[in-house]
């Protein structure tokens, strides 16, 4: 309870000395994702409309996928690594909302569970408040995993990041 606490305790004294951004299409983002995985988010943008995305977490319900071993519904470690396209004109408003799409991999393991590895495709809304360096986003990811059998899955999350120019 108490590193809870005093995670939210950095994050708040990170927002309140940080210099609000107008934009949050540049620099380094670290936040949090809930979903599949459960752990942390980090975005980091290439151009004015790419960004490499990383997630570190767990995953806590079942891989979604065909297994045949000794599964024990455990959580997993959940890394994966996707590379976006942002469209911003996508949906017109007073605020931005971008539309994102792309496409990365992903790597669990742990659970009594073998490592496995799988395709992301990546679908996406994020909203960026006016004048805040925050982006809040909503994704789904259909999953091709090709070991240690392949099948099919669906990925998906929300979550929140802060970003430092």
């Amino acid at each position: 309870m108490i590193k809870y606490y005093l995670s939210g305790m950095v994050v708040c004294m990170l927002l309140t000395i940080a210099q609000p951004v107008a934009a949050q299409d540049r620099g380094v983002g670290v936040g949090f994702i809930i979903g599949e995985p459960t752990g942390l988010s980090l975005k980091i943008w290439t151009s004015r409309e790419n960004a490499l995305d990383f997630g570190l977490g767990v995953g806590v319900g079942g891989d979604r996928i065909s297994y045949e071993g000794n599964y024990n519904d455990g959580s997993r470690v959940h890394f994966h690594m996707d590379y976006l396209w942002h469209s911003f004109n996508a949906i017109r408003s007073t605020e931005k909302f971008p539309l994102y799409y792309g496409i990365g991999a992903r790597f669990n393991s742990g659970g009594n569970y073998d490592a496995s590895f799988g395709i992301r495709g990546v679908f996406g809304l994020a909203w960026y408040p006016r004048s805040t360096p925050l982006d809040i986003f909503v994704e789904l990811v259909p999953v091709l995993q090709i070991t240690p059998s392949t099948g099919f899955g669906i990925d998906a999350g929300f979550g929140m990041r802060f970003f430092f120019n």
